[in-house]
């Protein structure tokens, strides 16, 4: 959380707190709750300690003592800690009751309050379903209402998936100051957003916008120097205070500040009222870290509310303590007609001119690389998991052990998405603690998939390892066993990387079929070898191949089976300042492409689109935009905000290249020193051109991974591509990978660069009447276009200021880390790309599991053939994704009202896990009218299309977190001037068969399956 104050605020006159009819008195809201932010500047184990088990604790406790007093609770990670390992039997059924009667309300519902801008969808999905999951077990409610009160810009994807989880209203804050200065006054703070042009008014969501104000109460009191109205105080680190006395506790509630602190809460009141639509005002009492000691708080505010309703005549309004869905009813109920926004979103976000948020996209990047590779690996886990447990549900991999892996995965990978996690703008024991438990976590689930795949499933399958009962002759060459598994509900023909220490491999597949390879020295590496091999797996099935390795070149190409060892062709390094007018251009060729590359520069010249003939000039090196770090200089760059007073300067001097040809692909490196005499490099591109393999040709997909770091201190680094193409400045990028937005380029009387800078999670690109450049990333960067013909990614980032703020909180962003992501580039026509894309991006997310099963060793002689794996595929049309395919572990009753009687009759209290039910999720990848083919609406017997990990007995829909009966869902309908009749009939089934389904664009079903026992 970054907060900067908004003192707006002025002292009302005696006649603007003169008597308004009583009809038009203003209904106030206070809305009590506390921001509790999982990280930032404290870890979580710290804020524990220090205030966060305090809130829960006594809020429960001075709940219980009126009837009147309520409490929202947003972030679910605090909450279950404090469940778990800090309430008291009281505790939990005081907060049972109190959940029951509506006075303690949960909202949003997820783990954390996550980031809209660099947050993944698989992500946001998953740490909701995870938050939801437990309090819908645990109190049988679900959440209606959102407060994305801090993140930094509001994505319009985010309201799609509360719509989908069957919420009726959606609120969020950070928005560009002017924009909102501008909806203040036209009194346009509220709409109904329609998030997906797509999907349209059918997952619409009313959308509160909070004014200047923001989440927190103003700090100001015209006759105090104390904090507002935040009687607690400011939170103490490392220990709480043993005499329960805080810094900078506001003055008490008194005869003699009663009047005093009324009149400043009414005018407050009156001024935000003036800029919505009715009378009733949200009033949000909190702010970050309040309420740990939440006796003083309502002792304080019950007097003064009580003086403001005794005086409502005088005052003009009434004021109540409320929870967000008391406040969203009452503005349900005025009946208005409201204004409908389309799928835009409020990205980027800027605080003031020269604060333009646009940093934290590329902040460091080797959290949001962990990050995704932690998600992916959670993907890969619950599909190989849930497998598992309906073929084998007795087998010898303990069920409970599994679970408590996966939940510990789940666990990690939802707290990351916090707005002050995933997005770098922590302080560095916060980042620790992100990748020790992502790390722990992962190592973890490690150990599940080797267990899944190696343990045997029962009496009559032996295990992988089993059939081996002695070594063979001592000369032989050493052998190695690869586990290779798909995670993906498609069947790809694709190329893995394995790194090995030998210089010499030859490569065979369960069948004992020599599998095309190519071996050379790494690139980041000179005792290590980069072995590439083709690998063609079926939907969700896995196989072993096994490596045969030698430690003496193989000059024969039978003794090598199907493996090519390619070498490398070095050339001289180039000074960018001796470029010549004649180019000497070197060609790089495979079935998609011609890349020319420039010999005397050694950079990329053009790419050529054979099939199309088509050719587009682009060359791509690395620049750097050097930030401010002194505050009375100027505007400063930091781990929240981009901002630089001048434009990018080229980052190198001269440039090495050398090409490793092949012939399962060709490794262009080259590699950029900032002197032309450096010994070491300061950053690199690998290119990789694959050639035409498998049963579908892959040649169009360029693959780029690049080194970073570490880099000179307040350096930003980005990577130019720039091009011929016409694109006006105007690029295109994801919204948490689920939807392309248009980003025109736009001109601010000041900071217009940095402005111009918007998220790319998964995908970017530019764009002509002819031809496309398309960007696909395995984590979030910074974008932009500052040129026609130009796209351009931050990579990589290393600050530091002298702000005090920053200075106090240890928040600056000395990253001093070498990074390695990775970008696939495509160039093709708008048409072809546009059938690409989408799924290159999910196939670059979840790339095949590599599972090394032992270590280098002499051979050992095996029984008999293993053979192809029984493993049957699951296939899903290309135009659908497998989203989530697990088992959540939640135990409840499908039967909304059954549950509820479980839980009231204390049945509910400690229930065993579920392993039977499978929660189930399918994505259509495309928007409407986007091709011509695979736009169209999907009908798919789920029945069949399982068939291969079992037989589905039942099958269910639900929302997207799976916590309401799809059929019993009933979201509000709000009035615009567009209105239209929102359609409740959902593509279920086809006919009268219950397992076949209609799925449309942009769609993302989910359901509860139950499968027939397995043990096959």
């Amino acid at each position: 959380m970054r907060f900067f104050a908004v003192f707006v605020f002025f002292l009302c006159r005696c006649d603007t707190l003169a008597a308004t009819g009583e009809d038009e008195r203003i209904q106030t809201f206070v809305i009590p709750h506390s921001h509790m932010d999982v990280g930032w500047v404290y870890t979580v184990q710290d804020s524990m300690h220090a205030y966060a088990a305090n809130v829960y604790s006594s809020v429960t406790e001075e709940l219980s003592k009126a009837k009147e007093r309520r409490f929202i609770a947003v972030e679910q990670e605090f909450f279950r800690l404090w469940w778990d390992t800090e309430a008291t039997d009281s505790h939990k059924t005081q907060v049972g009751k109190l959940v029951e009667e509506g006075r303690l309300e949960f909202i949003i519902g997820g783990q954390v309050m996550h980031d809209e801008a660099v947050t993944d969808l698989d992500d946001q999905i998953s740490q909701m379903t995870e938050g939801h999951g437990f309090l819908y077990q645990t109190f049988g409610v679900r959440p209606q209402y959102s407060w994305q009160v801090d993140p930094f810009g509001a994505s319009a994807t985010t309201p799609v998936l509360f719509a989908l989880a069957g919420f009726n209203a959606h609120l969020i804050s950070r928005i560009d100051y002017d924009l909102k200065d501008t909806m203040q006054k036209d009194k346009k703070l509220q709409f109904v957003w329609r998030g997906s042009p797509s999907l349209k008014e059918k997952q619409q969501i009313f959308t509160h916008t909070m004014d200047q104000f923001s989440y927190c109460t103003p700090s100001h009191l015209p006759f105090s120097n104390s904090s507002g109205f935040y009687w607690n105080g400011v939170a103490l680190f490392p220990n709480p205070p043993k005499d329960g006395v805080y810094p900078n506790m506001s003055l008490p509630v008194s005869k003699e500040t009663l009047h005093a602190y009324a009149k400043t809460m009414v005018a407050n009141i009156k001024q935000r009222a003036a800029w919505f639509r009715t009378s009733h005002v949200l009033w949000p009492w909190g702010c970050d870290k309040q309420f740990y000691n939440s006796s003083v708080q309502f002792n304080n505010m019950d007097p003064l509310m009580h003086y403001i309703n005794q005086n409502s005549k005088e005052f003009g309004l009434t004021v109540q303590y409320a929870t967000l869905s008391e406040y969203f009813q009452a503005i349900y109920q005025s009946n208005l007609v409201w204004e409908s926004r389309g799928s835009e979103d409020f990205l980027p976000y800027s605080s003031e001119a020269y604060q333009a948020w646009t940093g934290f996209y590329a902040s460091r990047n080797v959290l949001k690389g962990l990050a995704r590779q932690a998600s992916s690996q959670l993907h890969a886990t619950e599909t190989l998991f849930t497998r598992y447990r309906i073929s084998f549900s007795d087998g010898p991999v303990a069920k409970d052990w599994a679970l408590d892996k996966l939940r510990a995965l789940r666990w990690a990978v939802s707290e990351v998405q916090h707005h002050d996690g995933i997005t770098g703008t922590e302080s560095p024991k916060v980042v620790d603690m992100y990748l020790q438990h992502l790390t722990e976590a992962m190592m973890g689930a490690k150990e599940l998939q080797a267990a899944l795949i190696l343990l045997p499933h029962n009496l009559h399958i032996p295990s992988i390892l089993g059939n081996r009962y002695h070594p063979k002759s001592v000369h032989e060459a050493l052998e190695q066993h690869v586990i290779v598994y798909n995670p993906l509900a498609w069947n790809i023909s694709t190329i893995i990387n394995i790194t090995v220490t030998f210089p010499s491999a030859a490569v065979f597949d369960d069948d004992g079929h020599p599998v095309p390879a190519q071996i050379q020295m790494s690139a980041q590496s000179n005792v290590t070898y980069d072995l590439f091999m083709v690998v063609e797996l079926g939907g969700l099935q896995h196989r072993k191949y096994l490596l045969k390795f030698s430690e003496k070149r193989c000059f024969v190409w039978a003794k090598c089976g199907w493996t090519y060892e390619a070498k490398g062709i070095l050339f001289d390094r180039r000074n960018v300042r001796d470029v010549l007018k004649t180019k000497r251009l070197l060609p790089v060729l495979n079935e998609c492409y011609k890349l020319l590359f420039d010999q005397d520069t050694n950079l990329l010249h053009s790419i050529t689109h054979l099939q199309e003939k088509r050719k587009v000039r682009i060359s791509q090196d690395f620049w750097e935009y050097h930030a401010n770090g002194h505050v009375k200089s100027g505007p400063i760059s930091d781990n929240y905000i981009f901002s630089t007073n001048s434009s990018a300067v080229r980052a190198y001097k001269a440039v090495e290249m050398e090409i490793l040809p092949g012939k399962i692909l060709t490794e262009i490196r080259q590699h950029f020193y900032r002197e032309e005499c450096d010994k070491d490099y300061a950053y690199s591109i690998t290119t990789r051109v694959p050639e035409c393999f498998g049963s579908r040709p892959r040649c169009h997909r360029l693959e780029q991974t690049y080194s970073l770091g570490p880099l000179v201190l307040n350096t930003e680094v980005v990577l130019r591509s720039s091009s011929s193409l016409k694109n006006n400045k105007t690029l295109y990028t994801d919204d948490n990978g689920y939807q392309m937005m248009k980003r025109t380029h736009r001109k601010f009387t000041k900071n217009t660069l940095a402005r111009n800078y918007f998220p790319m999670v998964r995908a970017a690109y530019i764009e002509d009447d002819l031809s496309r450049l398309v960007l696909i990333s395995n984590r979030a960067h910074g974008v932009s276009s500052q040129a026609d013909g130009q796209l351009e990614v931050m990579l990589h980032r290393r600050l530091w200021n002298d702000q005090p703020w920053t200075l106090n909180y240890n928040l600056t962003l000395n990253d001093s880390s070498v990074v390695r992501p990775t970008l696939w580039m495509m160039l093709a026509s708008i048409n072809a790309t546009s059938k690409l894309y989408q799924r290159e991006a999910i196939e670059l997310q979840h790339r095949p599991v590599i599972m090394p099963i032992d270590q280098p060793q002499r051979p050992w002689q095996e029984k008999e053939p293993r053979g192809s794996s029984p493993v049957r595929s699951v296939v899903l049309p290309p135009n659908l994704h497998l989203l989530s395919l697990s088992i959540p572990g939640w135990n409840y009753s499908s039967n909304h009202g059954v549950h509820l009687s479980h839980i009231h009759s204390g049945k509910g209290l400690h229930p065993e896990p579920d392993y039977d039910r499978v929660l189930l999720r399918i994505m259509h990848l495309f928007e409407e009218d986007q091709d011509t083919e695979l736009s169209m609406p999907v009908t798919v017997n789920l029945k069949e299309a399982l068939r291969g990990i079992g037989e589905v007995k039942v099958l269910e829909e639900r929302s997207l977190t799976g916590t309401w009966d799809i059929s019993s869902l009933q979201r509000w309908k709000w009035k615009t001037a567009d209105y239209l009749e929102t359609n409740k009939n959902r593509s279920r089934s086809c006919g009268e068969d219950p397992f076949t389904v209609t799925i449309s664009p942009k769609e993302i079903r989910t359901f509860f399956l139950h499968f027939a026992p397995g043990n096959f």
